[in-house]
Formats: structure tokens, sequence, C-alpha cells
């Protein structure tokens, strides 16, 4: 034994815990001892018999066996059959009185109730008999074969394999006797009838490793695991025994619960808005027309608003609209522009299309409800799902969750708006530049793009602008509004890196478990 294996053998020896120790020990002695045996001898619990066993078989010091047997019991309903016949067998016996009495054809309810058996017995019962050629039904009575009517219940061997349980309590199943075997696998499908208790058993032998650290030898010692500050004080804690530790040892791992990535995106989300001073909204999923389409200034001849864009609802069949004055003025907005200069769309607007129920396409909608509800100032912002008809494919899908804010003032411009973008970018931990876009319902209008350095590029992730005078006249609105929005299953791609949409709906538990718990922002 070199010096380097000595060296390792008392580093192993020093990590070891007391009842290692003390089970290595005893296994030198008696290796042919059960754990309760052990137990009882070392004056330690049977757990800690079998942990110590398991610790010394993870460091290859023994090698622990275990073997596991099934111990059955009748079950009361068990012992129920096993004196009085299963219920097949009743009905048999109860059909061989009939027979000697004369009666040929019996009746279900009859046979049930002379049997004594339950109606839910009755069909599996019934279909036994048929199977084992006992008796057949004609006309809706039940008939004995003639070569049942001789039959030796208690001869069957069924009864006896329950007799034999009966007779042999708390029996191992590999004690069962062989011709008991077929019964004993048809019983299993019948619930019930048994109580099964799994007993395990172990038994342990010193591997090499284990025989070396018995022949180096060892000294067995009460450990200090918990010191007191008596012992701190009069400086005791110098002449305890420690055990060792190896900080390099595996560990198992954990899979705590988290929260889901996209419910964590929205929540971080919803977290920077509020920390800004901005005020929540929320909203049901049907909205009519009006408040979806027609406020926000989009024609009624609009492409969105076709079928293949847009799911419509046909129960309840039609919306409530608000009061007339902002129903009259939305109608001036995109018939001619009302009186903000602008010549409208040009078109008869309808009521009726107005009136028509959507799964809402976007959450804007909330966001001039919230206008016409509150006076400006103010700061709104409102998370949701949204609904479109698109085609689901890697980057696309028909349900789908977004952000949007509105932020309504006197003071506000289009450089209040990039600046309050740039903000939010940046706590969301991205650099941000913004390029011209085109919306319905704003003008100066920009789409955010956000960098990641994974990819090298530049990717747009949101839209926002100026709302246009025609959504708020109709509300009343003097004042300057920026609204902003983006959809927050495209952020958590870029965040989490996956390249399918659909991943965040696929439950992946192996994708899910290595997720962190927590995570850090990257400041790009």
């Amino acid at each position: 034994m070199g010096e380097l294996t000595i060296k390792k053998i008392d580093k192993t020896i020093n990590e070891l815990h007391l009842y290692e120790k003390k089970l290595l020990k005893q296994l030198d002695e008696d290796p042919n001892l059960t754990p309760d045996e052990m137990a009882e001898k070392l004056e330690i619990p049977a757990k800690a018999v079998t942990s110590a066993a398991g610790m010394l078989a993870s460091k290859n010091i023994i090698d622990m066996n275990k073997n596991t047997t099934d111990i059955i019991n009748l079950s009361e309903e068990g012992l129920d059959y096993a004196e009085n016949g299963l219920p097949e067998h009743r009905i048999l016996k109860a059909l061989q009185d009939y027979e000697k009495e004369g009666i040929k054809e019996v009746g279900m309810e009859d046979v049930t109730q002379k049997a004594g058996i339950i109606k839910q017995q009755m069909n599996f019962a019934i279909g036994t008999l048929m199977r084992n050629h006992w008796a057949h039904i004609d006309k809706g009575n039940l008939k004995i074969e003639p070569e049942a009517i001789t039959i030796n219940i208690t001869q069957l061997p069924e009864i006896q394999f329950l007799h034999y349980l009966q007779e042999h309590p708390n029996i191992a199943d590999n004690e069962i006797p062989k011709e008991y075997k077929k019964i004993q696998k048809q019983f299993s499908k019948r619930k019930g009838l048994f109580n099964i208790k799994t007993q395990q058993d172990f038994t342990f032998n010193l591997t090499d490793e284990g025989k070396q650290i018995i022949e180096h030898g060892f000294e067995i010692q009460d450990e200090a695991t918990q010191l007191t500050h008596e012992q701190l004080k009069t400086g005791e804690w110098k002449n305890l025994h420690y055990r060792g530790y190896d900080i390099n040892a595996s560990a198992p791992k954990n899979y705590p619960g988290k929260i889901h990535p996209l419910q964590q995106t929205i929540e971080e989300i919803r977290s920077i808005f509020i920390d800004m001073g901005f005020d929540e909204a929320k909203g049901t999923i049907l909205e009519s027309a009006f408040w979806n389409f027609d406020m926000l200034f989009q024609p009624q001849d609009h492409a969105a608003r076709e079928m293949q864009d847009t799911f419509y609802v046909k129960n309840p069949p039609k919306a409530d609209l608000p009061d007339s004055e902002l129903v009259k003025m939305t109608k001036a907005e995109h018939e001619h522009g009302g009186n903000t200069g602008s010549t409208g769309w040009q078109y008869n607007w309808d009521e009726d299309v107005a009136r028509q129920i959507v799964l809402r396409t976007h959450t804007t909608g909330l966001s001039v409800r919230h206008l016409n509800e509150n006076e400006p100032p103010l700061k709104m912002f409102s998370i949701g799902r949204v609904f479109r008809r698109e085609t689901i494919d890697y980057k696309h899908l028909p349900e789908f969750h977004q952000v949007e804010g509105i932020v309504a003032g006197e003071d506000m411009s289009f450089k209040n708006l990039l600046g309050i973008l740039k903000e939010f970018y940046r706590k969301l931990g991205f650099k941000v530049r913004f390029r011209p876009a085109y919306f319905p319902y704003t003008y100066l209008s920009v789409e955010s793009e956000i960098y990641v350095p994974e990819k090298r590029k530049w990717m747009e992730l949101g839209g926002s602008g100026m709302f246009r005078p025609e959504v708020l006249e109709p509300l009343g609105i003097k004042t300057q509004v920026a609204a902003f929005g983006l959809g927050i299953e495209r952020l958590a791609m870029i965040r989490y890196g996956i390249e399918d949409i659909r991943m965040l709906y696929q439950s992946d538990i192996g994708w899910l478990r290595n997720l962190p718990v927590t995570r850090n922002i990257k400041q790009y």
C-alpha cells in the first residue's frame, strides 16, 4: 500500500460519519446480520443503518444489494369471497338450487337477490359464467348449462387459492405455489382482493476498498455536530473531533418550483411599468368592433377586419355602443374627418358593423376606453391575450400576449415618448434604436429595434407613436397622447434563446427544469 493510497484512505476515513464507521466495524465482525439485527446490535435506528449503508455504497466501500418482496394478505372482500365464494360462484350456486327445485330459467333480479350480490357485481359475474360455459342468457333470463349442474364450487381452483391465502397469512409472493400463479394473475384484474405490502431486505458486502479501510484501522469516537457557547468560551472546541467534508463531492440535482418563463417575463414588464409610475388597466377578451377598430380610426373596409384576419363571435350577436355623442363623433371622423382638418375615409360609416363582437386583436381598445373614462394627465399600461387568425408556425400563433401603454399630458411630445421607451428597454436590459413606421391610428410612428449580441443583429420588438387627432377628438382629449406596444412572446424568445414560439406553450419539462429560478438581466 503506497503513501498516496494511505493518504486517500485516511481522507476517506476522516469523512465517514459515526454511523458509517460503526456499520463498517460490524460488517467486519459479522457480515450476515440483517439491517434490523445490526440496528439492535449497534443500538441505532434501523433507518440509520440503511442510510449509512447507502452512503458507504456511494463511496464504493461496500456493495449494497436490495431484494424486494411482496407480502400478500386477503382483504376484507377477499376473506368474504373465501368464505362465501366469488359473485359468479354465488350465482352458479343459486342456479343449481333453482335447478333442484325444477326451475330452469330465472330472471336477473331474482338470481341476484338469491345469490346475495349487488348490481355492480352482476355484469362481470354473468360475463364470467358465460365465458366458462356455466350459464347463458335466453330472452332476458339466466339458464344454467347442463354440465354446470354438478360442479362442486368448493373444489374450484379459485376458491382453493383463496382458502390457501386464508390459511397462510403474510405469505411472500415468491412462496405461493406454482399451481396458483395463473389464478393469482387473473385475480390481479379484480381490484381490492389483496392487501399487498412491499418488504425490502438488504445484504451488505465489503468491497476491496472497504477491506483496505478495515485493514488500515480507524477509531470510533463521538463527533462534534453543534458547538455550544460554553465550548467556544472555554476553548474546549479545540479538543473535539470533527468529521471531514469533501467540498468536491457531487450533489443530487434539485428541480425547485419556479415561475414559467413567459409568466416571469410578464411579471418583469409589469414591475417595470409600475416602477415608472404607470397604472394598470384590465379588460375582457371579447370586444366590440367599435372599440377594437372604429375608435382607432380604422375604416370598416380595412383588410385587418376581414374574417381571415379577425375572430368574430356569434354569441352574443352584437354589442351595445357607448353614448350617442361619442358614436356620432366617431362616425364623423370616419366619413369626413370631423373638425380635425382631415378628410376622413370618405365612406358611409355603418353602426351595425361597429356592433360586431370580436376576440380582441390588440389591447389598444383598453387604451382608448381608459382615455374615455379618465382625464389627462395619466400614464396607463395593460397586459393581456390577443387573438388573430394566424397560421401556426415557428414565429406565429393565433393567440399571444401583448403589452400596451399610453401617456397623456400637456407637455407630452414625441421626444418624451422616445425617452420613455429608451428607459423601458434599458430596464429590460436592451439597447434600443428607432426607425420610421406606419400604424393606422398614430402619426410620427416608429418601430423599436433592440440589439441582440448573440445574433449580431437588430430585431424589431414593438411599435409606437402619437395618437392621431381623429382618435382623440371624439374622446374630447385636447392634449397629446403617446402610445406604444410590443409582443411579449417575441421578447421571451429573445430572452431565453428560443427559435420556435411554440416552445413557450409545449411545457417541455427538460427545458423548463434547466432554466434558472431567477434571471439576471444582461445590459446590452
